[in-house]
């Protein structure tokens, strides 16, 4: 089997491929006014990428999370997924793993159906979906799929390709810097995804020991 025909990429999903920001900051703030309880929504949308119940637990007491989880994804499709934008290259992204004959899947933290109604909404298909894996569960996945390369924007994303012995590849979309990155582990770090297509090209081009 070539290296190109067994290429499975993988990526996240909020701040590498959506800029989820906008929809989770409406979805916050129409939480607190339905359940009278303040979330601070600013300071939220700067620490995505961890499950939600990691977030809610700040503003809820522990024994409400799992209810407001669930009330939260149930008010989702509504409010946050027609405010919800790609990134710039996402598309570009999956078609250039795709032009090179290879799958791309993704692998988020998020709630796997709210993540279909994203990518259906933006019109990017890729070749799986699979949702609720943070960091190295998400190893679990990368393996099933046999992805080489898995693309995110977060330290969770790094761990994530380490235990899955995949190449870690980041963009610097998410809360981390191209410099904190890579003094992160990440084995690549590209500003965006519309820098993704060249290195594809160079990765596969490269001779693999």
């Amino acid at each position: 089997m070539t290296h190109m025909a067994s290429l499975t990429v993988g990526f996240d999903l909020d701040m590498t491929l959506i800029d989820s920001r906008p929809g989770i900051h409406a979805c916050y703030t129409a939480l607190s006014a339905r359940t009278g309880t303040r979330i601070d929504a600013d300071l939220a949308i700067t620490r995505l990428g961890p499950p939600l119940a990691d977030e809610l637990i700040n503003w809820f007491p522990a024994e409400q999370v799992e209810a407001m989880t669930d009330l939260y994804r149930e008010m989702y499709p509504a409010i946050a997924i027609t405010a919800t934008p790609a990134l710039p290259g996402a598309r570009e992204a999956i078609t250039a793993v795709r032009d090179a004959g290879g799958r791309a899947i993704v692998v988020t933290a998020k709630y796997e159906p709210n993540a279909k109604l994203h990518l259906e909404h933006l019109g990017i298909q890729p070749d799986a979906v699979i949702g609720n894996l943070w960091a190295e569960q998400k190893a679990e996945a990368l393996r099933e799929y046999a992805s080489g390369v898995y693309v995110g924007d977060h330290q969770g994303d790094i761990r994530a390709a380490r235990a899955a012995d995949a190449l870690s590849v980041t963009v610097a979309t998410g809360p981390y810097s191209a410099a904190e990155l890579g003094e992160l582990g990440a084995d690549v770090v590209l500003t965006d995804l519309t820098e993704f297509p060249d290195w594809l090209s160079g990765y596969l081009a490269a001779p693999r020991a």
